[in-house]
């Protein structure tokens, strides 16, 4: 049905008027040179003092490591593995609490096994196994002739940045020896119960300007800013809201969200506001795409883990489902307009992005209640992301640039965390995640849903190629930070 009322998008040209339009396209994109060209400028320098500033942190970080592993060895206070009897049931109980907690942050089911196996062997429990599903796990723990098994599940809802940062340090100490299995589960239990960095009137504020940022990466006119912010604070205090209620009322609030995205932007273009406020319907939902989600899925998969993998698969496409769900209704009420949705207004200029970075990082950064000391790092990070795929979209193109991107990231990322200020990895890599993900697919995507069901098709595709290009760029980046390690002096 939704095909039927948007087929008729694209007015019916002559080839006449088909090559009078290329040519001016053609004037319009020899006009533009000069501007990529300055956008190129930008884009090397920022990655030039990026890399500046790694190498020089990357050095000051190995001769602190070199200082703290000479110290431990004189004054004998290295970690080393309890010498004890292993005490089975407290293990079991920490590696359950730490697994649950990683679960709940979003790692990786390779990642929550590799930490799980070292707090058992550290523990001196080397025959204990773990099994790992996208919300749930078992762990068995022998030792001194105990046998035990536990299974928990995740707790619902997400862990912000704060928290995420602080079961980093919990698992480092953790798998190392540094906390023992009940300083580990008390630790835990602090962590669940933070209190959020800042109040939930200056977190939907913060999803204002994030929404308006990336409407300006999208390519807004600053109509379309303004109702991106209007509708990103609508979003952002839904979502608020929704951290109240039970995880099964999830599925509705975000069809009502997207729904009501939706409806506003298309009856705003039915009045003539102009395609200037088209990405004002995508900036508000980004962060609600399961980009993260198809990721991590694709990197299981790719790695053995087949049930991690397709369910997180699984419960990414369905949320694709619901959001297309809300927009397809909202279409499907009022109707689409009738013009070209391939006709982009013109940015607002090449320095904008670039201001629209730093007011998105800051923006995440408060919402997701990042602690002020790391917003810095995180930043850093958003810029080596940005800097490299419009580099990358000039020679490749959007899938591609995606994939350099990440590869760019990751070791970034990693280098990063090990800073003493440093976020953990998974913090700074998932405003960069979405920072990637609109920027490969933009007003394309977009354009392309609501240009019918062949063309939504080539969206779908579209979308899983970038979900795959990220993840390999991960996969690849991640190789990269492996090489980078070296161990202590």
């Amino acid at each position: 049905m939704y095909g039927r009322i948007v087929r008729g998008i694209t007015p019916h040209v002559s080839e006449a008027e088909r090559l009078l339009r290329r040519a001016g396209h053609h004037q319009k994109t020899s006009r533009r040179v000069p501007q990529h060209m300055i956008s190129a400028f930008i884009a090397v320098a920022v990655l030039l003092v990026a890399a500046i500033l790694l190498l020089a942190v990357r050095r000051r970080a190995e001769r602190d490591i070199a200082i703290s592993a000479r110290s431990a060895r004189i004054t004998g206070s290295m970690p080393v593995a309890s010498t004890g009897a292993p005490d089975a049931p407290s293990t079991l109980a920490a590696a359950e609490a730490v697994g649950a907690a990683m679960i709940q942050a979003g790692y990786s089911v390779e990642t929550v096994q590799d930490v799980l196996g070292d707090i058992a062997r550290v523990n001196n429990l080397p025959e204990s196994e773990v099994l790992v599903f996208p919300n749930a796990l078992l762990v068995s723990a022998r030792g001194s002739g105990q046998h035990r098994t536990g299974a928990v599940t995740s707790a619902d809802g997400q862990l912000l940045f704060s928290q995420i940062n602080e079961v980093q340090q919990t698992v480092d100490a953790a798998r190392t020896g540094v906390l023992d299995p009940r300083s580990t589960i008390e630790r835990i239990a602090r962590i669940r119960d933070m209190t959020p960095t800042y109040g939930r009137v200056v977190r939907v504020v913060g999803y204002g300007f994030l929404s308006a940022a990336l409407s300006v990466l999208l390519g807004a006119s600053w109509t379309g800013v303004w109702l991106a912010a209007a509708l990103g604070l609508l979003t952002g205090a839904a979502l608020m809201l929704s951290e109240r209620l039970p995880q099964r009322y999830g599925a509705l609030i975000t069809v009502s969200i997207a729904f009501l995205v939706a409806l506003v932007v298309f009856l705003l273009l039915r009045a003539g506001w102009g395609s200037g406020i088209l990405a004002a319907l995508l900036a508000p939902l980004v962060v609600l795409l399961p980009g993260a989600l198809l990721t991590t899925a694709v990197l299981e998969l790719s790695t053995g883990h087949m049930i991690s993998g397709a369910g997180r698969a699984a419960a990414g496409a369905m949320q694709l489902v619901l959001l297309s769900a809300g927009i397809v209704t909202a279409g499907a009420v009022v109707g689409v307009p009738d013009f070209d949705f391939s006709e982009h207004p013109e940015m607002l200029g090449q320095v904008a992005p670039w201001i629209a970075v730093a007011v998105y990082g800051v923006a995440i950064s408060v919402h997701r209640c990042a602690p002020p000391r790391i917003v810095p790092w995180i930043l850093l990070v958003l810029y080596v992301a940005y800097a490299a795929q419009v580099l990358a979209d000039l020679v490749l193109g959007g899938v591609l640039s995606a994939f350099v991107g990440a590869l760019c990231v990751t070791p970034v990322t990693a280098l990063v965390a090990r800073q003493p200020s440093g976020p953990a990895a998974l913090v700074s890599f998932t405003p960069a995640f979405w920072l990637l993900v609109p920027g490969a697919l933009g007003l394309v995507g977009v354009a392309d849903v609501l240009g019918g069901d062949a063309a939504a098709s080539a969206s779908l595709v579209a979308t899983v190629s970038t979900m795959v290009a990220i993840a390999l760029g991960v996969l690849a980046g991640s190789s990269l930070s492996n090489r980078m390690r070296r161990p202590a002096l």
